[in-house]
């Protein structure tokens, strides 16, 4: 057994979640990959089989247990190296995962790869702010990881999602500074804060902030990201 399959199989059951075999196995298959490209491409600092299935796979895979997927349109914005969107649709197969991401060489290696495990998700590259436009609230919920504080996060993922869909915000030990910090963005998107999920990963606290659409994003918003990095809503 591979380190990366005996990791995730010994720290799985700490989330709560149950997978089988096959989708495991496709999760390191995807791992795997990831740190074979980096190789080539800067896709992560994190290279150590334990530590990507630790930080990567199980961190994405909380997004699992903060809402049903099942069925649903979530796009993953800003996805980078297909975190957290492309662990999501290994462990649901029955979402339907949109991968957002401003790179074209990243997102055509996703597009490359990913039919070669069998793992579904329609690729699309563009910055977020852009691709809003064409793709505004079509989307049950929207996640991110790592791409900004949630201030500046949610002018980003917000007017993907249609009211009574959710963005999915992933964040360190600073959750809930950055959810006091955003409280006049949530407000002015539309968003409402339902909760704030915890884990325990690789010995930190990861969290998944689910702050739900009750009202349409302004057309205003999103604005240029130069506008929103230097005017925070």
């Amino acid at each position: 057994m591979t380190t990366m399959l005996q990791t995730l199989r010994q720290e799985l059951p700490q989330l709560g979640l149950e997978l089988p075999d096959d989708r495991l196995e496709t999760l390191c298959a995807f791992g795997e990959a990831v740190v074979k490209q980096n190789e080539v491409m800067n896709l992560t600092a994190i290279t150590e089989p334990a530590a990507v299935a630790k930080l990567h796979l199980l961190d994405s895979l909380t997004v699992l247990t903060a809402e049903n997927l099942k069925g649903k349109q979530i796009i993953d914005v800003g996805c980078g190296a297909g975190f957290p969107g492309v662990p999501v649709a290994i462990g649901c197969p029955e979402a339907h995962v949109t991968l957002l991401d401003s790179l074209g060489k990243r997102v055509k290696w996703l597009e490359e790869i990913l039919p070669t495990f069998g793992i579904k998700a329609r690729c699309i590259t563009a910055r977020a702010e852009e691709a809003a436009a064409e793709y505004r609230e079509k989307y049950d919920f929207a996640t991110s990881r790592a791409v900004a504080r949630l201030n500046i996060l949610l002018e980003l993922t917000a007017p993907f999602v249609r009211v009574g869909g959710a963005v999915l915000a992933m964040k360190g030990s600073a959750a809930r500074e950055e959810l006091e910090e955003a409280k006049n963005a949530i407000r002015r998107l539309g968003l409402k804060t339902e909760k704030v999920l915890d884990f325990t990963v690789d010995g930190a606290t990861h969290s998944v902030i689910v702050l739900r659409k009750i009202a349409p994003t302004p057309v205003q918003y999103p604005r240029r990201y130069a506008k929103i990095k230097q005017s925070p809503l």
